[in-house]
């Protein structure tokens, strides 16, 4: 099993930028495609960014240009830099798997762009 714990959220302006951690327990993280999902309220959760056991990357097109992730396995801890950040990326950022598993789910982290 993995369980997953995200970090880094806040409060930012439009035209700011937030570092996502997200710290994953279990003894076989490398093996496993991550992503980062977000839900914003009324809406469907949303997967933001993809990367492989090998390291390729791909981003939705809301994100593409902005968002970078990249992941330590050594730490077995993925990340999500954030840059440019606008209003409509306010939501609840989660981590998982691709495809997700079940039980990994944490909590989130918010992440609110305003001004």
């Amino acid at each position: 099993q993995v369980q997953l714990v995200e970090s880094g959220g806040g409060l930012v302006q439009p035209g700011g930028s937030l570092r996502l951690s997200c710290a994953a327990s279990g003894s076989i993280f490398s093996i496993y495609s991550m992503g980062w999902y977000r839900q914003a309220p009324g809406k469907q959760r949303e997967l933001v960014a993809v990367i492989t056991s090998g390291g390729s990357t791909n981003y939705a097109d809301s994100v593409k240009g902005r968002f970078t992730i990249s992941r330590d396995n050594a730490k077995n801890t993925v990340y999500l830099q954030m840059n440019s950040l606008k209003p409509e990326d306010t939501a609840v950022y989660y981590c998982n798997a691709v495809p997700s598993l079940r039980g990994a789910w944490g909590q989130g982290t918010q992440v609110a762009v305003s001004s």
